[in-house]
């Protein structure tokens, strides 16, 4: 039976972890939920799998960043879905039932935070707490038309959350306006990094690996943001072809990935749904030599990237390269999604670097976002720069 608190299916089912917020507080009166990776004292931490609720404790205490919400103000209102392990960008779970996308349900959600931005889009709370490794921030707020956040890695404490890879996780947001996105920004980012920016730079990659439609629908979101930076500059940042950023991405993060849970799995052997346990398999057959190349390439891309954006510039390229894949996509066709779209998750990602995604635009009714990105630590900046943007195209504050 469907709860009527919760049509879209977003938070884990049973009784929900919740916290009052402080009566006062730049985030007072705001309502949030929490991905089911980060802990919460007294409740356990599901990690979106059964057999890692059965074989885990109830959490002695919660997580930093929950905390530094509640005293803000903001109330956390519960705990939402995860893909399993968080090792999934469709957003399926077969355990506890995949989110609907509220802005459209016949299409993935999108993962592996998909409870949070299903919460978010369908208005059931003002910003959610996800994680983002591979892109599990940046293409849930895409395919569910709200804005969402991945940090500079290490900008924000991932104290008490489940880890993936640890050199790439990060702990983002989501929310439906822009200036909420720049409030909790205040609250969890260090002081700093609110530096001008510009200019503005066409990832010329990163368009081409688009549906020519849905290149085309951004259009009119990038000249906004044009309008705010001034004209952009083509460029490109790929000389090895967008399809090496999504090879090499892969090979480091299943590196990280199994000796990060490897032992975990290997011990209690647990169910997993479909494409997990694929994934993790080829984690743990990963020839070493390809981990090894992985991360020389992602020194070379951080590297290139710092320099590239030391002085302030701003990419912008579409966020995924296509709406959300629909429900009814065979997985040959949810895995040729995969690797386009990490090859462009994977840039911010290799890099270190934070990035804004901002609902504008829409293709064969289903949405589709804008990405803007910083250097790291001028997570700030971008913040500000992302709220400029949006009132520019007429989105809501």
């Amino acid at each position: 039976m469907t709860d009527p608190s919760d049509p879209y299916g977003a938070f884990m089912p049973g009784p929900r972890a919740t916290i009052a917020g402080a009566p006062e507080g730049p985030l007072a009166n705001l309502r949030f939920c929490a991905k089911d990776l980060f802990d919460v004292a007294g409740h356990v931490t599901g990690y979106g799998n059964p057999d890692w609720a059965r074989t885990h404790p109830p959490a002695a205490g919660t997580a930093p960043l929950i905390m530094d919400l509640v005293a803000a103000g903001a109330s956390l209102a519960g705990k939402s879905k995860t893909v399993e392990l968080a090792y999934g960008l469709t957003g399926e779970n077969i355990w506890y039932g995949t989110p609907i996308n509220p802005a459209a349900p016949d299409r993935f959600p999108g993962g592996s935070s998909c409870g949070s931005a299903a919460a978010v889009a369908g208005g059931l709370v003002d910003f959610a707490l996800g994680s983002d490794t591979g892109g599990s921030v940046r293409i849930p707020a895409s395919y569910c038309g709200i804005f969402g956040i991945r940090p500079s890695w290490g900008a924000v404490n991932l104290t008490g959350a489940c880890g993936l890879g640890p050199s790439f996780d990060t702990a983002g947001w989501f929310a439906a306006s822009a200036g909420v996105l720049r409030r909790v920004g205040e609250v969890l980012l260090p002081s700093g990094g609110d530096r001008g920016l510009g200019p503005l730079l066409r990832v010329q990659e990163a368009w081409v690996n688009a549906l020519p439609q849905a290149a085309t629908a951004l259009q009119p979101g990038l000249a906004a943001a044009e309008r705010v930076l001034g004209p952009s500059l083509a460029m490109h940042v790929a000389p090895e072809g967008i399809a090496a950023f999504y090879d090499n991405f892969r090979c480091a993060q299943a590196a990280e990935a199994w000796t990060t849970l490897g032992a975990w799995i290997s011990a209690t052997a647990p169910s997993f749904g479909p494409g997990v346990k694929e994934r993790f398999e080829a984690a743990r057959d990963l020839a070493p030599a390809l981990a090894a190349r992985g991360r020389v390439f992602r020194s070379m891309v951080q590297a290139r990237m710092v320099s590239l954006l030391a002085g302030g510039a701003v990419l912008a390229y579409p966020t995924s390269p296509a709406p959300a894949p629909r429900l009814t996509a065979d997985p040959a066709t949810q895995q040729a999604v995969r690797e386009a779209t990490m090859s462009v998750t994977a840039i911010a990602g290799l890099g270190g670097l934070c990035e804004v995604t901002l609902p504008l635009a829409r293709h064969e009714g289903a949405p589709v976002g804008l990405s803007l990105v910083a250097g790291p630590d001028r997570d700030r900046a971008l913040l500000v720069l992302a709220e400029k943007v949006a009132a520019e195209a007429g989105l809501p504050a």
